[in-house]
């Protein structure tokens, strides 16, 4: 779908949509075309539901005096809450209706309203963004599509004052959506084609944007000491990689040490010796989503060459029952040293982000780390998908995390850590065990066992088990891999980071 940014005019074909306020009060460019079609939008109106209410839409078919197909009526709310995630949101809903409606050409009106939060240009370029983030699919494999199944929107045009204004603002938010469709793309991807070596390779394309790789594979790792990690892919026929890449965007920063994100990468897991019920175990492909919003991050940094520099880590594996496979019992050394007792080989996530944790700040001695995971099913029934659950050891870090989220909608909710939570992973055998042994406080205590990886370098950890993967369509999100990650942590930086 291609956007443009122009003058307001009216179209000679096409869709035009125009904004209505709550209480049905039109805007600039609404009423000018109830004007043009004899009061044609205001009595549509007076014979509907239709409020102006925020996700309200009415369709005028065919409508006197103009040469357009139709006029829709988009309901914008009330003018003070159009924030930027409104304005995206009304862009993605906007695109889904156009491609059910089957058309393949459209022209949005954006006005300038008293009391909103956005200059028109700004909202411009917010409901474009918001429009190609919805845009999106993963059809790689559909052969067999009816021309009807397939998206009609080829153009969609944004209308707007000093349009210009609204095509540069645009620019860096379009590099932010790429990023995210790299990220969707590689989680949507099954496990036969993406297991570690392949995924590595993958995020070797960030190299055209100017970030450094490297990939490790085994035999370093194994020199390393990171028998954590390793344990955990011995059992399958695709050895672990360790993804390294940086991006150093600010090379005379006054703070010479950079931030770091790591991420879980089990790209696929059935388990283990500890295997998983086969009902929804295909799920189990988006095992490695952690790593991918790490890739994703680094894509959108680059991208719009943020002025900072970055760590981007990720411990891949794919987590098999086979003939070597690690056992509930085993004890394995992880590159810190410590000694962890393996009770439950499901419980495989934390064991990869030991290792990785531990490298990170031991290489690297990073300002502070953000791990994500889909590391536990005990997030999803405390938070299901409305919120990905955060735990910190930093109340600076964890507060501008949780503002970050509220301003792209990709919200964070603080969980506790105590080191009353250590007792219960105390082992007869070991320094730590895996498990707790119960169901009590089952992301707790994942996180809690991370915690012990991150030498007292400021960290947090996001568990976006219950975010990774939506079951239905969303404003900007279509049904499937989500990226939830990306946009927060390039607010994060946005807002707090760069030089």
């Amino acid at each position: 779908m291609k956007i443009a940014f122009a003058e307001s005019s009216t179209p000679k074909s096409g869709s035009l949509i125009v904004g209505v306020l709550d209480d049905r009060k039109l805007t600039p460019s609404a009423q000018r075309v109830d004007k043009e079609t004899g009061g044609m939008l205001t009595r549509a109106m007076d014979g509907s539901k239709f409020k102006g209410r925020k996700d309200d839409v009415l369709t005028v078919l065919a409508p006197n005096g103009l040469a357009v197909a139709r006029v829709i009526l988009l309901g914008l709310g009330k003018a003070p809450a159009l924030d930027a995630t409104a304005w995206q949101n009304a862009g993605g809903r906007m695109v889904a209706q156009l491609n059910g409606a089957g058309e393949t050409a459209a022209q949005v009106e954006i006005d300038r309203l008293d009391g909103a939060k956005l200059k028109p240009a700004e909202a411009a370029a917010e409901f474009a963004y918001g429009a190609r983030l919805r845009s999106y699919r993963f059809d790689k494999y559909r052969t067999k599509e009816k021309p009807e199944q397939k998206p009609s929107l080829a153009t969609l045009t944004v209308a707007v004052n000093k349009p210009d204004d609204a095509k540069k603002r645009f620019a860096d938010l379009d590099k932010i959506a790429a990023a995210v469709f790299f990220t969707r793309d590689i989680v949507s991807e099954p496990a036969n084609i993406i297991y570690p070596e392949t995924l590595a390779e993958r995020a070797r394309e960030l190299e055209e944007l100017g970030v450094e790789v490297e990939i490790l594979k085994p035999k370093e790792m194994k020199k390393l000491g990171m028998g954590a990690l390793l344990g955990v892919g011995q059992g399958s026929e695709h050895a672990p990689r360790l993804l390294v890449m940086q991006w150093k965007g600010a090379p005379n920063a006054k703070d010479k040490r950079p931030i770091a994100f790591v991420g879980k990468g089990v790209t696929f897991d059935t388990g283990g010796i500890s295997i998983k019920p086969a009902g929804g175990m295909e799920d189990m492909k988006w095992d490695m989503a952690g790593s991918g919003v790490v890739i994703g991050t680094m894509h959108a940094l680059a991208g719009r060459k943020a002025k900072v520099n970055v760590i981007g880590i990720g411990g891949l594996v794919e987590n098999m029952p086979g003939g070597n496979a690690q056992r509930p019992g085993d004890i394995v050394t992880s590159m810190s040293g410590q000694t962890i007792e393996v009770l439950n080989t499901d419980a495989e996530g934390r064991l990869v982000l030991a290792d990785a944790l531990w490298y990170c700040q031991d290489r690297f001695k990073p300002r502070f780390m953000i791990d994500l995971a889909t590391l536990t099913g005990a997030i999803i029934v405390a938070l299901g998908s409305e919120y990905a659950g955060m735990y910190s050891s930093d109340d600076k870090l964890a507060k501008q995390l949780v503002e970050a989220g509220e301003a792209v909608g990709e919200k964070l909710w603080r969980m506790p850590l105590h080191a009353n939570y250590d007792k219960m992973m105390d082992s007869d055998a070991a320094d730590v065990k895996n498990i707790s042994g119960g169901r009590d406080a089952g992301s707790i205590t994942a996180a809690q066992f991370l915690k012990r990886f991150t030498n007292d370098v400021p960290w947090a950890h996001l568990d976006i088990a219950g975010t990774t993967w939506s079951k239905k369509d969303a404003p900007t999100i279509p049904k499937g891999a989500t990226s939830f990650g990306v946009r927060l942590l390039d607010r994060l930086v946005a807002d707090h980071y760069e030089e």
